[in-house]
C-alpha cells in the first residue's frame, strides 16, 4: 500500500499513530516466556514463539484504535532465524488486520544490495515461474547516508510494488546533532536529506498530495518539525520520539497541515510497557490498548482530522 492508504487509514480512525511493534525480552511478561521455555526448552525458538504470542495479543487489542505498526527490525533478528520468522509473521497478522505495516531496518546501501534489501521487504524474489513477497511490509525506513544510489534502487518497488519508504532526516536521538547539524555549505544537513528526499518523492504522489518517499523527522527536536513542514509541502513525516523519547504532542501537531494530515506518530516502549507502570503481567494488551486511546486523545487535541 502507498502513502495513500495510510492516510486514509488515519481519516478514518481519526488517529495519526503508529504502534512500535518493537519487543525486548525485558519488555515480555514472565509468563510467556516461561510458557514457551516448557514447549521449547531454552532457547531462542521459545524466545520467539512468547514475542509471536505477545505481539499478536497487542495487535488484537490494537487494531480498531491505531493506523499502523511499526516493528524494529533488530528485535527479531537478534533472536535468529526464528524470530525473523516471528517478524515475518506478525507482518501478516498485523496485514491481515487491516493495519498499514512499516518495517524499520534502516537499510541503505549501494547497487544490488540495495536492490537486495528492497526485494526483502518492499519487493518480490522470483523462484522458478513464481514471485514471492519474503516479508510484504508496505513502508521501510532508508538510511541515505550514501547517497542516492543507496536510495534509487528502493524506488523501484515504491512505483511498481505501490510501496513507500521514509529517509532518515532529523532524527531523535541525543547524537544525531553530530553529523545532521553540520553546515553544507549554507544550510545544516538534515535540510538537504529533506529537500533531496521531496526531489526523490516527486514522482509518488498520491491523491491526497503526499508522496510515498517520506522522511523520518524526531519529535524531539520541534524547532527543525516546524522548518521541515514549511519547506516541504510534499514529504509525510515519520515521526519517532513521542512519549518515552519526551517528544510532546503541542511539539508535533505542528507537523501536519490544515487538514490533519501529513505525519504519523510512533510510540513504541509506553505503549508496548504500558503493563509495568499502571497494570498486571496479565493485563499486558489492555494495558497497552488503554495507553493507545490516552494518546489518541492527546493528539486529538491539538490535531483535527478532515
Amino acid at each position: 500500500m502507498n502513502i495513500d492508504a495510510l492516510i486514509e487509514g488515519i481519516r478514518a480512525k481519526q488517529n495519526p499513530t503508529v504502534a512500535g511493534l518493537d519487543p525486548r525480552p525485558e519488555h515480555l511478561p514472565a509468563f510467556l516466556l516461561d510458557d514457551a521455555i516448557r514447549e521449547h526448552g531454552e532457547t531462542l525458538a521459545a524466545l520467539a514463539a512468547a514475542t509471536m504470542r505477545f505481539n499478536t495479543a497487542i495487535l488484537d487489542a490494537l487494531h480498531d484504535i491505531v493506523p499502523a505498526v511499526k516493528l524494529q527490525s533488530a528485535c527479531y533478528e537478534m533472536l535468529g532465524p526464528e524470530g525473523m520468522a516471528a517478524m515475518r509473521d506478525s507482518i501478516a497478522y498485523a496485514k491481515g488486520l487491516g493495519l498499514y505495516v512499516i518495517v524499520d531496518a534502516k537499510r541503505g546501501d549501494i547497487g544490488s544490495t540495495a536492490e537486495c534489501y528492497s526485494a526483502a521487504f518492499l519487493g518480490r524474489v522470483k523462484v522458478g515461474g513464481a514471485e514471492i513477497a519474503p516479508f510484504d511490509a508496505d513502508a521501510l525506513t532508508v538510511n541515505p547516508y550514501l547517497g542516492s544510489d543507496c536510495v534509487l534502487p528502493f524506488l523501484d518497488d515504491v512505483g511498481a510494488n505501490a510501496r513507500a519508504i521514509f529517509i532518515l532526516g532529523r532524527t531523535s536521538n541525543r547524537s544525531s546533532s553530530e553529523l545532521q547539524l553540520l553546515p553544507a555549505p549554507d544550510r545544516p544537513l538534515y535540510r538537504v536529506v529533506g529537500e533531496l528526499t521531496e526531489r526523490w518523492g516527486a514522482a509518488y504522489i498520491g491523491a491526497h498530495g503526499y508522496s510515498s518517499v517520506g522522511l523520518v523527522v524526531g519529535a524531539t527536536q520541534p524547532a527543525e518539525i516546524v522548518e521541515l513542514r514549511r519547506h516541504l509541502r510534499r514529504t509525510f513525516f515519520l515521526i519517532p520520539g513521542y512519549g518515552a523519547q519526551g517528544g510532546a504532542a503541542w511539539d508535533i501537531a505542528r507537523a501536519f497541515d490544515n487538514l490533519g494530515r501529513g505525519a504519523l506518530v510512533n510510540s513504541s516502549r509506553a505503549i508496548l510497557c504500558a503493563w509495568q507502570k499502571k497494570g498486571t503481567p496479565e493485563a499486558y494488551a489492555d494495558c497497552a490498548r488503554a495507553e493507545a486511546l490516552r494518546m489518541k486523545e492527546e493528539l486529538g487535541r491539538y490535531v483535527t482530522f478532515n
